[in-house]
């Protein structure tokens, strides 16, 4: 088959319905010429042979359409699958997406901006910002520090279901965050603050209640004037209220319920919030973990701080961000995943590997980790 030509791509080829090659600045004539030579191929960029493998074979029974980007020394993208199993019309590389808990990284960043403008103190209880917020129980009570480091304490809050059945069925109800609050702070603590850290929604929805009282702003208009306008991230932002639509192009998304294959693309997601309801796209995130990184958002000393995980046995998380260790590289990164969605942001600490990817997946929700062993580990591989 002969290669579709992109004209932002040194190498594009289209091998069983997926699109992929190393992003640069080659003429389009020259980017179609047989065995190209690529970064790549002379060995000082990523392992694109089994990036190719991670994409190929798509649609598959349970991922749709994958969209890559890696960068840093020597870069690369591939788009693969569908737009819509049912027409089977190919994956969009720009499209749009539900981002999940990679929202977590912009609020933390704008709290960390907050800080670094003394508006916050990071170590003040989150009483002092939302006053009236915690009863006497939460004694003492949280600092802002503790929430962004998943070490608050706070029990989880109301939801839409327990089941994949019961949340489709409620997809497009509406739970205010506020009140998800309400039902976190009513159960009272889980833990005193500090000793034990545990990965859960609650803690940024408490910071995005805490970004707009100190700021007297709404919480997206803070995201849009400190993260995505300056960073030029024109394809990000959150939805309007409980619109379960995703506007502007986008590839569909599915789960597997009872047995059946069902279109989750529509969803209203709104409970989740400054928690997890950012659209996006994979070059906007791109943009957002590069600056990120390079401290272009949070200055020092608050973005090492973002990197210091809490001194307590089993924690992985600083402030947003996870650790993990890659074929012995240290890789920061943050995981997205919501019905049909499932998005990793993850780099070197020096951006020499950075990684971006959302892929349209039926096992998102159940089975992140293999989806991350999939589509992202490939991406550090050398």
């Amino acid at each position: 088959m002969k290669p579709r030509i992109r004209t932002h791509a040194a190498v594009a080829v289209l091998l069983a319905g997926v699109m992929v090659g190393p992003l640069g600045a080659v003429p389009a004539h020259a980017a179609s010429a047989p065995g190209a030579v690529t970064r790549q191929q002379q060995g000082c960029g990523p392992d694109t042979e089994a990036l190719r493998k991670a994409v190929s074979g798509l649609p598959d029974s349970d991922t749709s359409a994958a969209l890559i980007r890696v960068g840093g020394r020597g870069s690369w993208v591939g788009t693969a699958g569908v737009r819509d199993r049912y027409t089977g019309a190919p994956a969009l590389e720009h499209a749009r997406f539900r981002a999940g808990s990679t929202t977590k990284v912009v609020t933390a960043s704008i709290v960390m901006q907050l800080a670094a403008e003394g508006q916050v103190d990071l170590d003040a209880p989150v009483s002092r910002y939302l006053p009236g917020l915690l009863p006497d129980s939460f004694t003492p009570p949280p600092t802002v520090r503790q929430l962004l480091t998943f070490t608050s304490g706070l029990q989880p809050g109301a939801s839409l279901g327990e089941t994949p059945q019961e949340m489709y069925a409620n997809r497009f109800r509406t739970l205010s965050p506020r009140k998800v609050v309400a039902t976190s702070v009513a159960k009272g603590p889980a833990f005193k603050p500090g000793v034990r850290q545990v990965y859960q929604n609650i803690d940024y929805t408490v910071l995005g209640m805490l970004i707009e009282k100190v700021t007297g702003d709404r919480y997206a208009h803070q995201a849009e004037i400190r993260i995505f306008r300056p960073l030029g991230m024109r394809h990000t932002g959150f939805p309007k209220g409980p619109d379960p639509q995703i506007h502007g192009p986008h590839n569909r998304a599915y789960a597997e319920l009872d047995g059946h294959t069902v279109d989750v693309t529509e969803w209203n997601m709104s409970d989740r919030w400054a928690a997890g309801d950012m659209i996006s796209t994979t070059a906007d995130l791109e943009r957002l973990l590069t600056a990120l990184f390079s401290g272009r958002i949070v200055p020092e000393p608050q973005l090492t701080q973002m990197f210091t995980i809490p001194d307590i046995k089993g924690a992985t998380h600083g402030v947003a961000l996870q650790r993990f260790v890659v074929n012995g590289k240290e890789i920061w990164g943050k995981t997205g995943s919501r019905p049909g969605y499932h998005t990793v942001i993850a780099a070197t600490r020096d951006l020499s590997r950075t990684l971006v990817y959302s892929v349209n997946s039926k096992s998102a929700r159940e089975d992140g980790f293999a989806l991350v062993q999939r589509f992202g580990l490939p991406a550090f591989n050398r």
